[in-house]
């Protein structure tokens, strides 16, 4: 069975509170001229959370931002402009619980000939237990890693994403550092549905995040093969003080919300070291490299494995392939 670093909420939101101590090595790099000089730039999840002062701070920074959210419109984007001082924010309907909305919203950055230059894919959910979704899949199996799966082939496939030697674009999957720890994928729970509960939730989340890493390593090994022509990164932005809580059962969620206030940051304290690694030269030509904050890191060394992203990649095809006559791998 595949298992998480945690299976108890409030031992993983504990374990954040050491983070708020370590020396943030490259923080003094980060500097307020950094910026996205009119690039467009899309934000997964970008209603509420860490989403959204992303897109306070790319709006602010001179992007060109697209919020891809599935509630909140057009609220959440009035907000990003009063708060950036920027009109050149948009929100888009995506939901990436569902395939064909995935598909929906991809064929309309076509039709609007959108080119992405940086890309948060940040959309994340913490349901408190299983959930089947229109597509059979469970919505944490879903949503935390498949769905960026098939997004992110999507956006390359479709030019969207175009691999340059020059101009890189930036593709930054916001992970964790909880996934260290996490077991090894286990293909015989992939893609299936089935019940389990709040704790088998906690360790899916983190265990998902090792997935992603994973799949964001070997998607870097297959387009970056003899140059970096997309930088593929991934990046913890330590423990964030959002909503992602929400369906803990109550009690539960009394216990973390007081944790939440006094260990963890604002999002707004935590979006710095995301809008680093999206702007500074620092990048330029580097990929599948990892932030924890501003701490450079190795993921866990099982991300690292060359046949396990092999195995992750074909076992992710197949599976799309049977739930979806539009698959189309990069």
């Amino acid at each position: 069975m595949a298992e998480g670093r945690f299976d108890n909420p409030v031992v993983a939101s504990l374990a954040g509170f050491y983070d708020r101590f370590r020396k943030q090595e490259l923080k003094p790099q980060f500097k307020e001229t950094d910026n996205f000089n009119g690039k467009t730039v899309l934000i997964t999840g970008a209603n509420s959370g860490l989403g959204f002062a992303l897109a306070v701070q790319a709006a602010k920074r001179g992007a060109k931002v697209i919020m891809a959210c599935r509630s909140q419109i057009p609220e959440a984007g009035e907000k990003v402009k009063k708060l950036s001082g920027s009109e050149k924010v948009e929100m888009r309907y995506i939901d990436m619980s569902k395939i064909d909305v995935i598909h929906q919203f991809v064929d309309k950055l076509i039709e609007d000939k959108v080119t992405l230059d940086v890309t948060f894919l940040n959309a994340a959910s913490a349901a408190s237990r299983s959930r089947p979704t229109d597509s059979g899949q469970d919505e944490l199996f879903l949503v935390n890693y498949f769905s960026n799966f098939i997004l992110a082939n999507l956006l390359l496939c479709k030019g969207i994403i175009k691999p340059n030697t020059k101009q890189q674009p930036r593709l930054i999957f916001i992970s964790s550092d909880s996934h260290r720890g996490a077991s090894a994928i286990d293909y015989s729970e992939f893609g299936r549905y089935f019940d389990y509960g709040v704790s088998k939730a906690i360790s899916n989340y983190s265990y998902f995040k090792l997935v992603l890493n994973t799949f964001a390593t070997e998607l870097s090994r297959r387009i970056n093969k003899d140059k970096t022509v997309v930088q593929i990164n991934c990046i913890c932005p330590g423990p964030v003080n959002t909503n992602i809580i929400r369906e803990v059962p109550f009690p539960v969620r009394v216990i973390l919300r007081g944790i939440f206030s006094v260990i963890f940051r604002s999002p707004a304290k935590a979006a710095p070291p995301v809008i680093y690694m999206a702007t500074s030269d620092d990048f330029n030509g580097k990929t599948n490299q990892y932030l924890h904050m501003f701490i450079p890191k190795r993921m866990d060394e099982k991300v690292y494995i060359e046949q396990e992203g092999k195995k992750l990649w074909e076992e992710s095809e197949k599976l799309w392939k049977q739930l979806d006559a539009k698959a189309e791998i990069y």
